[in-house]
């Protein structure tokens, strides 16, 4: 039933078509039979685990990166560079798909984000690093974004959540084989190698894109398409983000929170929100975020979940390693085999979600309970010591990883089911672009929170700045009680006892933070609750769509036949018929 909310979304559209009167976008929806769905399915999965492994394996690698570059204080910024520009970017793509195809943008993510990652191996400096970095982001914004449009083409809406599912399988890979790699990368061979690794994958992927991913025909003309590119959109959303992160990381750490480098910005950035929400809503002619998306309810509670799923999911993903390492006193490579549970049970909490939207048709008890589970997760988490028993840690990470997973592919689900065929890609893109953004978000507070605990710590104690800028720029060595440790500290001027209440304020730092994550996620709760409706997972025109594909692949099967039978060569005559 139609509702007011229904109707002025309505209105809003038209305004948005009204001034795209020359722009024409081709519907690209091409549902296809089982067996190419599960080619397709294939390359884009490759192309996910890439995007994945990225991630995981550089967390894992940044306490032997800051080392190398005696950056502890800014390293925090090589993952917070990606996701700033992946998370400016992301919008883009989904539009840029709908111009070009979603072929060429897939390719297009896949070339910019190979190419940073080649070149960051290469680093020589750590300014060099965050930069190359921030290119990588770039195209690795539109990867999973593009995976998922192109899903949704591809399967009817109420079997996406089988598929959805089984690509938070293939995330939850990804994150579990990354942080192993990664460990072993930066014990073993270099650091170097955690950036070049991925690019053999890449390329696997890219070809199988390039073979398998169909191509719909875009109609119109491209040079025309081109011109109404929201460009000042993408560099509001830009700048924004960059004005909103850096006094951020700044605050606190390099320099107080009431200064004026650090205020300034912030203000900067708030303004350049509001022009940017202004400039899509009243200017641009194709926006990448038209603003009456914002009018279906559940669409605004996919994306303030999703904002906090993204906060809470990166914060983990990057300081659960440094606190093991660093808290605990575990090497780079047992950090990481102590995510394999989240991960574990987050690829099988994905899996049976998805599952479940396929053979029920709803989404939103799973969506309640994942964060629910998620909530009770991180409150555990805070509590870890280094007496806490490894088993009663392995479950804390299950059950993380179980709350995880139900929160996930569900919600890219309920946000396309919540809109029309014509808005499906805008909505995918900036529901993973407010993810991002989430990620981003908390790797600058998350690096605020604990250094300013440790720079508190040092600073009661009476520490020469000296000293301070030293373990706040290698902290690693908090966690290694050694011989070269204490002796480290003695040229600092830090006796035992100081180290040991130094390490026990970075260590509150990120317990800080873990509660943090778990408050964070009750709220999402209750915005899930308050604000997720359901809505039926069938479109009006899918069974004729699935017919049209079914009848098109007999057609194809057929024709091919035809041809084989044309080309065959004459059968050779019998030996009786030669001896005649």
């Amino acid at each position: 039933m139609a509702t007011l909310e229904d109707a002025a979304g309505r209105d809003d559209r038209t305004v948005v078509e009204a001034r795209s009167e020359t722009v024409s976008l081709t519907d690209q929806t091409n549902l296809l039979p089982r067996r190419k769905v599960i080619a397709v399915f294939f390359g884009l999965s490759l192309c996910i685990l890439v995007s994945c492994l990225d991630s995981t394996i550089v967390a894992t690698a940044l306490p032997t990166i800051s080392a190398a570059f005696n950056a502890g204080s800014v390293v925090s910024w090589v993952p917070s560079a990606y996701f700033l520009t992946s998370t400016a970017f992301q919008p883009l793509y989904g539009r840029f798909s709908d111009i070009f195809g979603r072929k060429a943008a897939l390719c297009m993510a896949m070339g910019i984000f190979m190419l940073g990652s080649l070149a960051a191996g290469f680093s020589r400096s750590i300014t060099q690093l965050i930069v190359l970095r921030g290119v990588a982001g770039a195209g690795g914004g539109g990867i999973v974004s593009m995976a998922q449009i192109v899903i949704s083409d591809v399967v009817s809406l109420r079997d996406r959540g089988k598929y959805q599912g089984i690509i938070g399988v293939v995330v939850a890979f990804g994150f579990a084989v990354g942080p192993l790699l990664g460990g072993v990368l930066a014990e073993k061979a270099g650091w170097r190698w955690c950036f070049w690794v991925t690019l053999p994958v890449s390329a696997c992927a890219v070809a199988v894109v390039i073979l398998v991913v169909p191509l719909k025909q875009v109609e119109g003309n491209i040079g025309k398409k081109l011109a109404v590119v929201d460009y000042v959109g993408t560099a509001l959303t830009l700048v924004s983000c960059t004005l909103v992160i850096l006094p951020l990381i700044w605050g606190g750490v390099t320099f107080p929170w009431s200064s004026p480098v650090v205020l300034a910005p912030l203000f900067a950035g708030a303004v350049t929100v509001a022009l940017f929400c202004l400039w899509e809503w009243k200017g641009a002619r194709l926006p990448i975020v038209p603003m009456y998306i914002f009018k279906q309810v559940t669409v605004t509670g996919v994306y303030i979940t999703m904002l906090i799923n993204g906060f809470v999911f990166y914060s983990s993903l990057f300081y659960l390693p440094q606190y093991f390492q660093v808290g605990l006193g575990y090497s780079a490579i047992r950090s990481g085999i102590f995510l394999l549970p989240v991960l574990v049970s987050q690829t099988l909490a994905s899996f049976i979600s998805g599952q479940i939207i396929t053979w029920t048709g709803r989404y939103r008890a799973t969506i309640y309970v994942g964060f629910g589970i998620w909530t009770i997760a991180c409150g555990c988490l805070s509590t870890v010591t280094p007496a806490t028993t490894k088993g009663l840690l392995v479950f804390f990470m299950l059950l993380a990883g179980t709350g995880a997973g139900g929160t996930l592919q569900t919600t890219t689900v309920a946000a396309q089911a919540s809109v029309s065929r014509r808005d499906m890609s805008v909505v995918t893109a900036v529901r993973n672009f407010i993810r991002l953004l989430g990620g981003t978000l908390s790797l600058a507070i998350g690096a605020t929170i604990i250094n300013n605990s440790l720079r508190h710590s040092m600073t009661s104690l009476g520490l020469p700045s000296s000293a301070i800028s030293a373990i706040l720029d290698d902290p690693t060595i908090l966690g290694a009680r050694t011989s070269a440790s204490d002796a480290s500290f003695a040229s600092l001027g830090v006796s035992p006892a100081a180290a040991e209440r130094i390490l026990g304020a970075y260590v509150q730092g990120f317990r800080a933070v873990f509660i943090l994550n778990a408050s964070l996620n009750a709220v999402a709760t209750l915005a899930a609750i308050v604000l997720i409706k359901h809505t039926e997972l069938m479109r009006g025109d899918e069974d004729d769509l699935r017919k049209k594909a079914i009848d098109e692949a007999l057609q194809a099967s057929e024709k091919n036949s035809i041809m084989e039978a044309k080309v065959e060569p004459p059968s050779l005559p019998d030996a009786a018929t030669q001896n005649v």
